[in-house]
């Protein structure tokens, strides 16, 4: 999508839709809907006053303008009720916009300035929540039909400028289609089928992204990651042909020679769950859980962009975790990178196997603080759902700021216990420790078991099981992958960058 600014009056821009957001029963009061309803005649105050317009969350109204004014259509976007606006609002209502009107076929349209509490903030702002909404929402995964009967979707979408400067405009927007572009990358890989997207394939994304954007990259194989010792991520590839890569990508926005942040993602490119095979129902869902992974990528790709001032490298050990002669067996216990035992009880537990070996890995290069991403455990979507990502931590001043640059990405983090007690879950007869302590408590034993690779590090392990992807549209998202949580990942490196 082409995003650019209009000076001109917004009703005198040639265009298929005029779009103009509004709050719920303060339609009326609005400044653009009270300079473009008498060049309408009215119609806006007619189909209010029928309660046809109530500008709830995430309506959309269409009103032909039957060549009244120039744009064809002006189309009313709801924000839902005044006194609970949130930022977000705008990214999640521009996002429905562009959702229906992709499906009447529109490519192009001009968005209003937004008034009452949205038109408060700060215009560079503004600009960047219209963009990142309007690019998150019109994103489709089509790359596999061969008709020629899919919505072509929006191609330019101008943002009126209302008087604000442009520069600052274009600041915002330039800072939208960044961290949108960068969750739409996310969300094309976790959209990907397993056999389109192996761990060979998923380095050669990161080997295209780091040559776009001028990063150091290393795609280590099978022989270099048994001569580090990495065992615990290669006992989880052993069943599978294709072979593990580890990925690291990095970034140096300063002369520091210091990592100031490790983006450690979880890359299973398909897990059947090995020899403890899953259930059939749903298997082929599991070709996502390479999310984690997919956000790492992303991230670090939009902070190369924004040429954010603090040094980043993203850790991510691609596998395949399927069943063979040559597969791991439940009650093998594995000597992991940092020299402690695991006693493998089960074969699905496998992403806490390999991020335990890039954690210590991490941990071995000085990274100053470690966020990793995994979509780990059923346990979380059913504690959390899909609203909300699990966040565990061991250093309280690193998950709050996690926390914060979750809320400015409209990606909600809910902070989970780690208590000690729950260690005793995971203890073993016969190794230093099991890689699963149970049903009880499932996602926080899992945290649990990653804290003892992470060690005193700063820390903050992000649970995407529930939000990596969505069943159904909700939001700015379509079915399938949300890019969760790329945009908070670049966030967090933005506030970081600042306060080095």
């Amino acid at each position: 999508m082409e995003v650019r600014i209009t000076a001109q009056n917004p009703w005198e821009v040639p265009t298929e839709a005029l779009v103009v957001l509004c709050f719920k029963d303060k339609i009326s009061d609005d400044k653009n809907v009270k300079e473009i309803d008498p060049l309408l005649s009215g119609a806006i105050s007619r189909l209010v006053e029928s309660r046809e317009i109530k500008a709830k969350s995430g309506e959309v109204t269409v009103i032909h303008t039957l060549g009244k004014i120039k744009p064809e259509r002006v189309v009313i976007g709801g924000m839902g009720k005044q006194e609970e606006f949130m930022p977000d609002f705008i990214r999640r209502s521009i996002a429905a916009v562009c959702k229906g009107l992709i499906n009447k076929g529109i490519k192009e349209l001009v968005v209003t300035f937004p008034c009452g509490p949205a038109g408060q903030l700060d215009s560079s702002l503004i600009a960047q929540l219209v963009t990142e909404g309007g690019i998150l929402g019109s994103w489709s995964f089509k790359k596999y039909f061969t008709g020629d009967d899919q919505p072509a979707g929006i191609k330019t979408m101008a943002l009126a400028a209302g008087g604000f400067s442009t520069s600052e405009l274009q600041k915002g927007i330039d800072k939208g289609i960044i961290l949108a572009e960068a969750a739409n990358l996310a969300r094309d890989m976790v959209n990907e089928p397993g056999n389109c997207l192996t761990p060979s394939d998923m380095a050669a994304i990161a080997e295209q992204v780091a040559r776009d954007n001028g990063l150091e990259i290393s795609v280590l194989d099978k022989a270099k990651m048994e001569e580090m010792g990495m065992r615990a991520v290669l006992a989880v590839a052993q069943g599978s042909a294709n072979q593990p890569r580890f990925i690291i990508m990095k970034y140096r926005g300063t002369e520091a020679s210091d990592i100031d942040l490790a983006l450690v993602g979880k890359a299973v490119t398909f897990d059947s769950g090995g020899i403890s095979i899953k259930p059939s129902e749903k298997m082929e869902n599991m070709k996502t859980d390479m999310a984690g992974g997919a956000s790492a990528i992303a991230a670090i790709q939009a902070i190369a962009k924004m040429k954010l001032a603090i040094n980043v490298t993203a850790l991510v050990a691609a596998v395949e975790n399927l069943p063979s002669g040559t597969a791991q067996r439940p009650g093998d216990v594995v000597k992991s990178m940092s020299g402690k035992t695991i006693e493998v009880i089960s074969t699905d537990a496998e992403g806490r196997m390999t991020l335990a070996d890039v954690l210590s890995y991490a941990v071995n290069l000085g990274a100053k603080r470690i966020i990793d991403v995994a979509t780990l455990t059923g346990a979380c979507v059913v504690a959390l759902g899909e609203v909300a990502t699990g966040a565990f931590t061991n250093n309280q001043d690193l998950v709050e700021l996690v926390k914060k640059a979750g809320d400015e990405a409209g990606e909600y983090m809910w902070q989970m216990p780690m208590y000690d007690e729950y260690k005793e879950q995971y203890k073993s007869d016969v190794a230093d420790m099991k890689n699963v302590g149970g049903r009880e408590a499932g996602a926080v034993t899992a945290a649990l078991f990653l804290s003892e690779f992470a060690g005193s590090k700063p820390w903050v392990h992000l649970d995407i099981a529930g939000t990596s992807e969505t069943s159904r549209d909700r939001g700015y998202w379509k079915k399938g992958g949300t890019g969760v949580p790329v945009r908070t990942l670049i966030n967090l490196a933005n506030h970081l960058a600042k306060s080095n």
